[in-house]
């Protein structure tokens, strides 16, 4: 007999995409099939199932993201607060605004979190970093144009919830660099 798994351990992931992808990008689908047995959900966003290219606003996105999470939590018979969310970039960072909203989590998954915009290092998107209690995994590439390492070792210092951060070759879609990623993930959420 298998023991029983502690009941603060994460009980399901929700993966979301960054903006120009889609829920079968490689690196969702590597760190899906990396944390099984968990139940995954890789969602799709409304702009993106609607046949349009351009990303929703961060409302309609959290909206997504808040009914996604209720029906994986009923699907998988968990405590809301048992759920992780994350995703690559732009499904990241609207993750991490839901959760700062109060949506309940266990933790997020960041997956090359686009800090800035590219060449606009003013323009910060952590204005919502100080709401984020919870455990928060960042994974980035070490050529991100979306933020160096430099750039958010002083932006996690805004998170009061516990930080692990993971750097890869590469940029903001490192290449071959999914198993690394994944393996990440996999140990991080073990650690929960």
């Amino acid at each position: 007999m298998s023991p029983r798994p502690r009941s603060s351990a994460p009980g399901a992931l929700l993966l979301t995409p960054g903006a120009g992808a889609d829920r079968d990008h490689h690196t969702l689908v590597a760190v899906a099939d990396a944390v099984a047995p968990l139940p995954v959900a890789r969602i799709d966003f409304p702009y993106r199932r609607e046949g349009r290219r351009a990303p929703d606003r961060a409302p309609k996105a959290i909206a997504c993201i808040r009914e996604e999470a209720a029906a994986l939590v009923s699907e998988a018979g968990i405590a809301p607060d048992r759920l992780v969310l994350g995703g690559r970039s732009y499904g990241g960072r609207m993750c991490s605004l839901a959760v700062a909203e109060g949506l309940p989590a266990a933790g997020l998954v960041l997956l090359s979190y686009p800090l800035h915009p590219p060449g606009k290092p003013d323009q910060l998107r952590t204005e919502h970093f100080g709401s984020l209690e919870l455990p928060c995994l960042f994974v980035s590439g070490d050529r991100d144009p979306f933020g160096s390492p430099e750039e958010f070792a002083d932006a996690i210092a805004e998170i009061p919830g516990p930080v692990t951060q993971v750097w890869v070759s590469g940029g903001h879609d490192p290449r071959k660099q999914d198993e690394a990623i994944a393996d990440a993930v996999r140990t991080w959420l073990a650690s929960l």
